[in-house]
């Protein structure tokens, strides 16, 4: 299928240079409808095809300084500024070491041209199901720090997503940071992406898991699930099947059932609803198995 892109429609366009112009902006109901991009790679592809109407004002984040930055602290955790680029986030050394399923899941999402350009604050804002770092992000049990001309406030990541393309992000708010704590103590995390084409295709499964053994049983068990329902979910009924519970082939194998049934995927063009169960039940186990091992 040969897809045929126009022009960009007619908008007006902004680049504010502090944070504070940014949220003074947002919050001037005068400024009528506006859309707020980082990298791009999501917005102006959907402005040319025309799959989204063109807002009267483009609002580019690109103008503001310091923003890009990652940081960590064994107080603080991990830190990722709204301008972080995914490339940079999949390749740093701090969240590698401390965060490999973040580093996993980011080098996952699209080609490196798009990670130089997209950020990770952009994938999360775009609360497609099928985003990459959601599922990674969940289990990390992570943050969000959204300010506007009012104040700030801290959303858990669970209830960030509200359904396909809806977040809790009010008009008037900006995503500032990705506040991630320390994995716990003896832990591991995989995440893994079933796509036609690896990371070139969004993701038809996505799962992430982050595990805890000690003496044998399971003391830590999380469980992420990408484009298998409305939002990025958390598999908790099947974290219940494995918590406290001794390791073993079948415990595991139950709690991917128990994955499956709590998943509600839909059909589409990239699969069917049984195809993404069949694969959630496969890809939780392969993810726990990943992280007992590593």
């Amino acid at each position: 299928m040969v897809t045929f892109y126009r022009r960009l429609p007619k908008f007006d366009y902004v680049r504010p240079e502090s944070i504070d112009e940014a949220l003074s902006i947002l919050g001037d109901k005068r400024k009528g409808k506006f859309k707020v991009y980082a990298g791009g790679t999501d917005v102006f592809p959907k402005l040319k095809s025309r799959a989204i109407k063109a807002p009267e004002l483009l609002v580019d984040l690109n103008g503001i300084r310091g923003l890009g930055y990652i940081r960590y602290d064994k107080k603080r955790g991990l830190r990722i500024g709204a301008l972080a680029t995914i490339y940079s986030v999949a390749h740093s050394a701090t969240v590698e070491e401390r965060f490999p399923i973040l580093s996993q899941a980011a080098r996952m999402i699209a080609s490196t041209q798009v990670q130089n350009r997209g950020t990770i604050a952009g994938n999360i804002c775009s609360a497609v199901p099928s985003a990459d770092s959601a599922p990674a992000l969940l289990v990390l049990g992570a943050k969000l720090l959204c300010v506007s001309n009012k104040g700030g406030r801290t959303i858990e990541i669970e209830a960030f997503f509200k359904g396909p393309e809806k977040t809790a992000l009010r008009s008037n708010e900006l995503l500032k940071e990705i506040q991630v704590p320390d994995m716990p103590g003896n832990s591991n995390g995989v995440y893994i992406k079933l796509s036609p084409r690896s990371r070139m295709d969004l993701a038809v499964v996505g799962v992430a898991a982050i595990v805890g053994v000690e003496e044998g049983i399971f003391k830590e068990i999380r469980i992420g699930l990408g484009a298998v329902a409305p939002s990025p979910i958390r598999a908790k009924k099947a974290e219940a099947v494995l918590y406290g519970e001794r390791v073993d082939q079948g415990a595991i194998m139950r709690a991917a059932r128990v994955a499956s049934e709590e998943s509600r995927p839909i059909d589409d063009h990239r699969a069917s609803a049984q195809y993404r169960r069949m694969m959630v039940e496969v890809l939780v186990k392969r993810a726990i198995h990943g992280a007992l091992s590593n």
